[in-house]
This record gives structure tokens, sequence and C-alpha cells, in this order.
């Protein structure tokens, strides 16, 4: 079965020792392709190195790369550390700009630098053509974050037709690890939003997440991990691509089909995300 794994850390310290037989058991899984998503410049390049280095392996999924800083490190990147960023995205092997995006749950970087460090990122990926990958996690009871992040996204021109023209049919951005209300998702799904689908979906106050899995158009949707994190119920602490399976068999649940028919429309929709890696349209 040809799945997918749309955001997956492969560079992060829980893969040092045995991320070869990792790639194994996702291949085993089924796993044919990974997106590698950085969260700082160190992780950037590290996403950028492992699909040079595994990617070609005609037995295991072959890997994508992304670039980008995350939330919480968007007051540990100055300018001359941001130019490495833009620089990274240059390299054929990255077909998307994140992990970016607002998290106001935790609060590692104060809202303005968040909000400064994701516009800096919406103005990379219309430059380059490459996806938007955007965390975004408000604190309990709030919604704080998914409001902010729509009024960037459309103060960005996300959804505008020079948008459209730059995408194409590809979606501008991937709502990654989708955590919010129903109305949330519905306003990203208007502005071309794809949105993602992670172990999440598991825990206890996600329960918004089945009638979004509902509401994604099939073109639209993807699944992920997100590991080393967010494993679903059962199992290894350490979250694994080989697990996407399971989210995709929730996904598949939640639309009333086969795991198949969702493994297919998945991998076409990553797929169609990585056509872009030559960079923008001449």
């Amino acid at each position: 079965m040809g799945l997918v794994d749309s955001h997956a850390h492969l560079q992060a310290d829980a893969f040092a020792t045995d991320l070869g037989s990792v790639l194994q058991a996702a291949a085993a899984a089924g796993v044919e392709e990974i997106l590698v998503p950085g969260w700082d410049l160190p992780s950037s390049r590290a996403a950028v190195a492992l699909a040079h280095r595994w990617t070609g392996e005609a037995s295991l999924p072959r890997l994508h790369a992304a670039v980008g800083v995350h939330p919480h490190a968007a007051t540990a990147i100055g300018d001359a550390a941001w130019a490495e960023v833009i620089e990274a995205a240059e390299d054929h092997a990255v077909v998307a700009i994140g992990e970016t995006g607002l998290d106001y749950d935790r609060m590692f970087s104060p809202r303005d630098a968040q909000l400064a460090n994701l516009r800096r990122h919406l103005r990379l990926a219309f430059e380059s053509a490459r996806p938007a990958i955007l965390h975004c996690r408000s604190a309990p009871g709030s919604r704080a974050a998914q409001d902010d992040l729509l009024a960037v996204l459309r103060d960005a021109g996300v959804g505008s037709p020079d948008w459209s023209r730059r995408f194409g049919a590809r979606p501008p951005c991937i709502l990654h690890s989708f955590s919010g209300p129903l109305d949330h998702a519905a306003a990203a799904l208007e502005l071309g939003l794809a949105i993602s689908f992670s172990g999440l979906v598991f825990r206890p106050g996600e329960d918004a997440s089945r009638d979004v899995a509902r509401l994604v158009p099939p073109d639209r949707m993807l699944v992920e991990t997100d590991c080393p994190y967010l494993s679903p119920p059962g199992g290894r602490r350490r979250n694994e691509p080989a697990r996407v399976a399971e989210v995709a068999a929730w996904l598949a649940r939640q639309r009333g089909h086969d795991l198949a028919e969702v493994a297919v429309s998945v991998a076409a929709n990553l797929r169609q995300l990585t056509v872009g890696n030559a960079g923008p349209p001449g």
C-alpha cells in the first residue's frame, strides 16, 4: 500500500542510532515517501542532508526536506541565520518551507516574535513557490493562535489571485497536525490550504477533528506522524513513520472509505506538493 508520511522529524536525536532500521520498518509498512521538516537552522540543514543521504535507496521510502523555524525558536534565530535558511531553501531536495506557525500554548517565544517569524516564512513560501508548513496551537480554552494565523495568512495574500498564479493547483500551505474548531478548518480550506492529521486525533479534547476529517476535500487531506512525537495509543512511546498507517486508518473510518482509497488520495496529494521543488514558475 502506497502510504506517505507528510511530517516526520527523522533528524531528531531520537533516531540518531537506528534511522536505517526505522526506514526499513516504514518501507515494510508500505510507506513510500516522507517529508522531513526542520525546526531551526541546524535541523533544516539536517533535513536536507537526510534527503540527499537516503533518497535513491530503491527499497526505502523517498525523503523530501523542508526548511524553516518553529515558533518556539522564533527569538533564537537572527538575520544571518535566516539568510542561511533562505539559501538552504534553494536545494532541490526542499519541497516546502517550515515548520513554522504559532504556538500560544507553551509560549517559548513572545507573540510578536512568532508573528514576525510567520510572516517571513510566508514571504519565502511565496517567493520560492514552496508551500508553508504551519503549526498552530492555542492555550487550552482559547483559539487565539487559530484566529491570528488566519489573519496573518489573509494579510499575506494567501488565497488571492497572486498566490493562485504562483502555486497553481497546489495548496500554498499545509495546516499540519490539525487541532482546532471546525470553523477554523473551514476558513483554512477557503484559503486553499491542505489539512494534515496526526496521532493528535486520538487524544482527548480533539473531537472536532472527526468533523474536520469529513469536511476536508479528498485532494487536500494529508496524514503524518509528527514523529518522534504524537504516538497513537499503544506501542512504543517513540513514534515512527510506520505508524502513519494508524492515522490513515482513522481518517478512512471518519470518511467511511477504505484505507486503500485514502492512502491513494494522500499519496497523490503529497506528490502534488512536491512538484514545486524547482522553484517558482518562469
